[in-house]
Formats: C-alpha cells, structure tokens, sequence
C-alpha cells in the first residue's frame, strides 16, 4: 500500500522561508515523477512544481518560479519544497502527489492525473 506523507508546514512571516518534506513508501522503486500542488479555502488545488523521475528536471507554476525549489530528497522516494521569500497569497494547504507508473518524463499539471496524494500539510505566512 503505498503511502505519502507530507511534513514541514507552519506558519511564517513574509518574505521568510519554509522546507516542506514528503516521504512516499510502500513501493520498491523510486523512478516515479512527483509533484507539489497548493489549494486555499475557496480556491481550487493548483500545481505549484513537479521533479521528473530521474530527478534531472523540475517544473514549476509562475506565481512560485524563482522562489521554490524542488528537489529530490536523500532517502529513496522522498523530494524536497524549498519555499523563500513567502507572500501571504501563497496561504495554502500543500499537498504532495505521485503517480503509479515509472519513468514518467513529462510530468502533469492536472491534480487528476496523480494517483496517490498525502493529508497535506499548512502553510500560513502572515505577519
């Protein structure tokens, strides 16, 4: 069974930064693309960044290129969110997702085509 499970989120003050982490087991291999998506209250789940399965490339949404960076983690089957210079607007819920089929080179932007999710994890930046 293959679990995902997010860690890191609290809250911070503009303009301050923030490490989120995600742990995915369950499975024997690691070659499986994985992505970020945000969702506020009233807002719809939006993607924030995806890694390629080798970890090589990264993609991420305009309101975050620039000031994230995902990463791949040290442990098997884990990636990284470095969030810096965090606006009150970035408020959201994260939510960590990966799919069920390997050496996916193109990674999604749709919340639909991820098959497994984690609880998420709350990012606050207020003052």
């Amino acid at each position: 069974q293959v679990q995902v499970i997010e860690s890191g989120g609290g809250l911070v003050q503009p303009g301050g930064s923030l490490r989120l982490s995600c742990a995915v087991s369950g499975r024997t291999f690691s070659s499986y693309a994985m992505a970020w998506f945000r969702q506020a209250p009233g807002n719809e789940r939006e993607f924030v960044s995806a890694i390629k399965w080798s970890g090589t490339t990264t993609y991420y949404s305009d309101s975050v290129k620039g000031r994230f960076t995902m990463s791949r983690g040290g442990a098997k089957d884990t990636v990284l969110l470095q969030m810096t210079s965090l606006k009150p607007e970035d408020t959201a819920v994260y939510y960590c997702a990966t799919v069920s089929h390997r050496y996916q080179n193109n990674p999604s932007r749709k919340p639909e085509d991820y098959d497994y999710w984690g609880q998420g994890t709350q990012v606050t930046v207020s003052s």
